[in-house]
């Protein structure tokens, strides 16, 4: 099919025919919204914007202030479903949100069922959706960022405030509702220094120091080192590569147990978190799925690359995750053992990862 080009977002015959094509590939092939847009070259934020004015409301958002006044209105909505994903993963929580907070652009919501890390200034627009489905209407808030990607989706559901919805877009519309929008080109990753201009001494030196898990992304930025690098570098004791199958043996073991986790996925804009345990876990091609009644994941393991086993000093102990990368070397999901701070890491975790298959560890300075 041929792409699109909305450059201009104001252009009317652009955004007719990318109206047009998107609807048919919606309708006749039955493509997501993700898939469509990329089968038009476009991103999935561009083809929304082109409905402006029909099933979609521009919010009136251009920076992390104005962001988080909307996002912070999510408790009135009550029972949802919040959708967070990276190219590699789809991670889905039904629930409500508990009490919000925010320090400067970093927001933070923390409950029994909606748990979030928020970057606001990542966030570039933000859309009410309400779209016609066999079964009836759907409306949505839906954010991106800067490149047209998606950051997070907010679904509602049978139980949800639709009053509060439409309360909360008459009040946050944009005063000029015009369709279109224009994209910025991503930003080149910085470029990755050799293994042999690390301090390899001071940099493992550092991570056996570690008292909490997060010093461990000021570690990696004072000794300037990628984070599959770091892996890489890292004492073997705390750091080894694993089947990349493992994640597949992992998620059933928890199921089989009733072992509660944590799943981390995340994007520039956002960190969403499940904690508790899984229950039904299917593979359907390349997906591998976990098909909760409130927590659902749907991870494309062919786009899987790396898997490690990662131990963190704390002053609580060893802290054990299993993380998933993908060939750039970019973080797909992050798995942990149920805890919160004060507490120990749970044994039945260390025993269901002690069992993950293992591959040998190359030297230092080699890909794993």
């Amino acid at each position: 099919m041929t792409q699109i080009s909305t450059q201009t977002p104001v252009n009317p015959a652009s955004l007719a025919l990318l109206r047009e094509a998107f609807t048919e590939l919606r309708t006749t092939r039955k493509l997501r919204h993700r898939e469509a847009a990329a089968e038009l070259g476009v991103s999935e934020g561009e083809a929304l914007a082109a409905f402006v004015g029909e099933h979609v409301v521009r919010l009136d958002a251009n920076d992390a202030a104005q962001f988080a006044a909307i996002f912070e209105t999510m408790p009135l909505l009550g029972e949802v479903m919040v959708l967070t994903r990276n190219d590699a993963v789809v991670h889905e929580k039904i629930g409500t949100f508990g009490k919000m907070s925010r320090n400067g652009p970093v927001g933070l919501t923390v409950g029994r069922a909606i748990d979030l890390r928020i970057f606001y200034a990542k966030w570039a627009s933000a859309f009410a959706v309400s779209e016609a489905y066999d079964d009836g209407v759907r409306k949505s808030l839906q954010f991106f960022d800067a490149q047209g990607v998606a950051i997070t989706k907010i679904y509602l559901r049978d139980a949800s405030d639709y009053a509060a919805f439409d309360a909360l877009v008459e009040r946050h519309a944009a005063p000029v509702q015009q369709a279109g929008l224009t994209v910025e080109p991503a930003q080149p990753r910085a470029p990755q220094r050799d293994d042999a201009q690390i301090d390899v001494t001071g940099f493992r030196a550092a991570w056996a120091a570690m008292k909490d898990t997060h010093e461990f992304f000021d570690i990696l930025r004072k000794f300037g080192v990628g984070r599959l690098q770091a892996l890489r570098l890292a004492d073997a004791a705390y750091a080894e590569p694993i089947a990349l199958d493992a994640i597949d043996a992992l998620l059933n073991d928890a199921a089989s147990t009733q072992l509660p986790i944590m799943v981390f996925v995340g994007n520039p804009g956002m960190i969403q978190i499940h904690t508790g345990p899984v229950q039904t876990i299917r593979t359907m091609g390349p997906w591998l799925n976990v098909l909760d009644a409130d927590f659902n994941l749907h991870l494309r393991t062919n786009l899987v690359a790396h898997a490690w086993v990662v131990r963190k000093p704390t002053s609580d102990g060893i802290v054990t995750s299993v993380e998933l990368f993908d060939a750039a070397g970019e973080n797909i999901t992050m798995l942990f053992g149920a805890r919160k701070p004060g507490q120990a890491e749970l044994e039945d975790w260390r025993a269901a990862v002690a069992r993950l298959a293992r591959v040998e560890r190359v030297a230092d300075g080699a890909s794993a």
